[in-house]
C-alpha cells in the first residue's frame, strides 16, 4: 500500500485518525501523590493501634498547593478526592472509618493505616519520558485524553484519504425511484460508503450503468482525483462484466483476479499510477465482506495505522468446509457454557441476501479442508465496523 500523507490537527479533530508520531510524558503521572478519595491524610506511625485520636489542622481540596501536616504527632488534614497528598502525611483514612467531633476525629478502622493508603504515587503510571502512544494509534476518546494529560494540544495524523466509490449496473435503481419488477434498488454504494467514512475517508461516489464509454470515462475521473478506487459489480466473467478490461484500458495493472473464496469471488485487485483499486464483486453479501477483508485493512495500512490481532472465536455447532474455497460465513457471538464467546453462525441464502447481516456481529473464516469442523474450533472472526 501506498503511505498517505500527513496532517498537525487539533484534538477535538483528531478522533478516528491514526496517530503518526510517537507521544512522550512530559512529567510524571500522576505528577503528585494524589488523593483517591475524600477523607483525612496523616502519618500512619501516628496511629500505633486500630484506634487513635486527631486534631484537624486544615482543609486540602484539589487544585491547591499542598499543606503541611505538622510535624508533632495527633495532627490529620482533611483533604477531598483528587487534592495533592499534604506534606509530611503518608496515607489517608476515609470519612466512613472515623468519628468526628468538632476539629477531631477519632478512628474506628479494623486494621492500623499503612503508609500509602488512598493514595495514588507520585509516578506510579508513568514516568516523565515514558512512551504513551505510539505511531499507528487509531486515535479515540481515551488516546485523546492520554494526549491531552502530556499537554498536548495539536497531533501528526494520517491524512484523510480520498476513495473513489463506482457502482455498476443497468439493474440499479436509486432508492427513491420508481423500481420496475426486474430492478433492484441501489444499496452497495450505502452500504460501502458509510463505512469507509466511518473509517475517515472522503468519498466520492458514482453510479453508471452497464455502458462501456461512460463507465470508462467516469473510472477515469475517479483515477484522477483519488487514493483509492473501489468498484462494484462488472469484474465476474459474464458478457457485461467490463471492469478488468477497462481498468487495463485506463493504465491499471492487475495484481490479481479471483480468490478461492466464498462470497466474492470474482475480486480483482490492481495498481493504477501507485493508487490501490478494489474491483468487487456486485452482490450485497460479496462486496460487504471483501470490503471488511481487504479494503478496510489496506487502508490502514496506508494509514499507517498498527495491524490489529485476529480475534479467534470457538464455534457452537459443526460446520462443513469446503474442499477448496476459504468461506465466510456471517456470525452471531453469544455467550458459552464457560461464560466465553462463542460464534453462532447464520449463513445466508445467497450472496444477495442483504438481509441475513442485520442480526450479525461479524464473520468467521472457514478454511478450506473438505471435511466437517466440530463445535467449538477456533475460527478467526472478524467483526463488522
Amino acid at each position: 500500500m501506498p503511505r498517505l500523507g500527513t496532517d498537525r490537527l487539533p484534538l477535538d479533530l483528531a478522533r478516528g485518525r491514526v496517530l503518526r508520531e510517537d507521544v512522550i510524558a512530559d512529567r510524571p503521572l500522576p505528577p503528585f501523590d494524589r488523593v483517591t478519595l475524600d477523607g483525612y491524610a496523616l502519618r500512619a506511625a501516628d496511629a500505633a493501634g486500630a484506634s487513635a485520636e486527631f486534631t484537624i489542622s486544615g482543609f486540602q481540596p484539589a487544585g491547591h498547593p499542598p499543606l503541611s501536616l505538622p510535624a508533632s504527632p495527633g495532627h490529620c488534614i482533611e483533604v477531598a478526592t483528587g487534592a495533592v497528598l499534604p506534606d509530611g502525611a503518608d496515607c489517608v483514612v476515609p470519612y466512613e472509618k472515623v468519628e468526628r467531633a468538632d476539629n477531631r476525629v477519632i478512628l474506628r478502622c479494623a486494621e492500623a493505616p499503612r503508609p500509602g493508603d488512598a493514595v495514588h504515587a507520585r509516578g506510579s503510571d508513568r514516568q516523565a519520558g515514558s512512551l504513551l502512544l505510539r505511531s499507528g494509534a487509531r486515535l479515540r476518546g481515551r488516546e485523546l485524553a492520554v494526549a491531552a494529560s502530556c499537554g498536548r494540544t495539536d497531533l501528526l495524523v494520517s491524512s484523510r484519504p480520498r476513495i473513489g466509490l463506482l457502482v455498476t449496473g443497468d439493474e440499479l435503481a436509486d432508492p427513491g425511484a420508481p423500481v420496475m419488477p426486474w430492478q433492484q434498488r441501489r444499496s452497495n454504494d450505502v452500504a460501502l460508503r458509510s463505512v469507509l467514512e466511518a473509517a475517515g475517508a472522503e468519498v466520492r461516489c458514482r453510479h453508471v450503468g452497464d455502458d462501456a464509454t461512460k463507465m470508462g470515462a467516469m473510472l477515469a475521473e475517479l483515477l484522477e482525483v483519488s487514493d483509492f478506487v473501489v468498484t462494484t459489480g462488472g469484474v465476474s466473467k459474464g458478457r457485461l462484466d467490463l471492469l478488468p478490461d477497462l481498468l487495463s484500458r485506463a493504465g491499471a495493472t492487475s495484481r490479481f483476479h479471483g480468490v478461492a473464496q466464498r462470497p466474492g469471488k470474482p475480486l480483482w485487485f490492481g495498481l493504477s499510477g501507485g493508487r490501490p483499486v478494489f474491483g468487487l464483486p456486485g452482490n450485497p453479501v460479496s462486496s460487504f465482506v471483501c470490503l471488511h477483508r481487504y479494503v478496510l485493512p489496506a487502508l490502514g495500512c496506508a494509514a499507517g495505522a498498527a495491524a490489529r490481532p485476529v480475534d479467534f472465536v470457538p464455534l457452537v455447532e459443526p460446520v462443513r468446509s469446503d474442499r477448496v474455497l476459504t468461506l465466510y460465513v456471517p456470525a452471531v457471538l453469544v455467550r458459552g457454557g464457560s461464560g466465553g464467546r462463542m460464534a453462532r453462525l447464520v449463513p445466508t441464502n445467497t450472496s444477495g441476501d442483504l438481509t441475513a447481516l442485520v442480526d450479525t456481529d461479524g464473520f468467521v473464516e472457514i478454511p478450506p479442508d473438505g471435511g466437517s469442523l466440530p463445535a467449538g474450533f477456533l475460527a478467526p472472526f472478524r467483526p463488522w465496523a
